[in-house]
C-alpha cells in the first residue's frame, strides 16, 4: 500500500474489543477540517451526505461531482479518507480507481445493491458478479485502496443470516479488505464477526448501541453515513428558527 493507504488499514488491525475505529463522515472540506481537529485519525466520505451537500437527493449526483467532491475533501485534510462511491456508478473497474486515485482517497465503499436508496426497493446484485468486480478494482488497485465491500442484504428485505455470510466471504475471498453489513441487527454481529475473515464494519444508529458497545459485538470499524450531517443540519435548522 501507498503511505497512507498502509497507515488507513493498520487502523483496520487488532482493535480491542469495545475500541473500533470511528471514522466520522464528512460533508464537505470544512466538516472534514473540524473532524481532523477534533482528532479522528481517518475518514469515511458517506454518499448521501455529499449528496445533500451538493443539493441532490442520495444516489442522484453525478459521478464527476461525487468525485470533485470528496477530492476537495481529501486536499482539506491531512489524514486518510476513504470515499463511498455506492456502486461504483457502472464504472469499469480502471476507470474507477483512476478517479478514485485522482481524488486522493485511500480507500472506498462498494455496494451490492442498485434501485431505490437503502430500502427494500432496491435489488441486490448477483454476488457471484460483485465478487468478480470488486477482484477486478483489486487487481487494478493493488494495494492503493482499502476496500469496504458492502453487503446489502438487511436493506434490501433479504435479512438471511447465510446469504450474508455467503455474500461476505465471496467478496474477502475477490478482495475485499472489509465487510460492511449495512444496518445489520446488533444482535447478528457477533456471528459476523466470527463467520467472516475479515475487520467487521458497523453502522452507528440514533437509539442503538453505543460505539462501544458496537465494538464489543465485533465492529472493528464504526461509521455513522449520513447521521452527523443531518445532525449538524438540524442544529442550523435549530439556529436559524431564532434568528428572526
Amino acid at each position: 500500500m501507498s503511505a497512507t493507504a498502509e497507515a488507513f488499514g493498520a487502523l483496520h488491525r487488532d482493535r480491542a474489543p469495545g475500541d473500533p475505529l470511528v471514522l466520522p463522515g464528512p460533508w464537505d472540506a470544512a466538516s472534514a477540517r473540524v473532524f481532523e481537529e477534533a482528532g479522528f485519525p481517518a475518514l469515511a466520505t458517506p454518499s448521501a451526505g455529499v449528496a445533500a451537500s451538493l443539493g441532490y437527493a442520495d444516489g442522484s449526483v453525478p459521478p464527476r461531482e461525487m468525485f470533485e467532491a470528496v477530492g476537495r475533501i481529501a486536499r482539506a485534510v491531512s489524514v486518510p479518507v476513504s470515499a463511498d462511491v455506492e456502486d461504483g456508478y457502472g464504472l469499469p473497474a480502471r476507470q474507477l480507481v483512476g478517479r478514485l486515485l485522482d481524488a486522493g482517497v485511500v480507500g472506498c465503499n462498494l455496494e451490492d445493491s442498485w434501485g431505490g436508496k437503502d430500502d427494500a426497493a432496491g435489488s441486490l446484485k448477483d454476488a457471484e458478479a460483485q465478487a468478480e468486480y470488486l477482484a477486478a478494482v483489486r487487481e487494478v488497485a493493488g494495494a492503493e485502496l482499502f476496500l469496504n465491500a458492502r453487503v446489502d442484504t438487511y436493506v434490501r428485505g433479504v435479512a438471511d443470516l447465510d446469504e450474508t455470510l455467503r455474500r461476505a466471504r465471496l467478496y474477502v475471498e475477490a478482495g475485499a479488505d472489509c465487510v460492511y453489513v449495512i444496518k445489520a441487527p446488533p444482535d447478528v454481529l457477533p456471528a459476523l464477526r466470527d463467520g467472516v475473515a475479515a475487520p467487521l464494519n458497523a453502522l452507528f444508529l440514533p437509539g442503538g448501541p453505543s460505539v462501544r458497545e458496537l465494538g464489543e459485538l465485533g465492529a472493528s470499524r464504526v461509521t455513522f453515513g449520513p447521521g452527523l450531517q443531518r445532525r449538524a443540519m438540524a442544529a442550523v435548522a435549530s439556529f436559524a428558527g431564532g434568528l428572526g
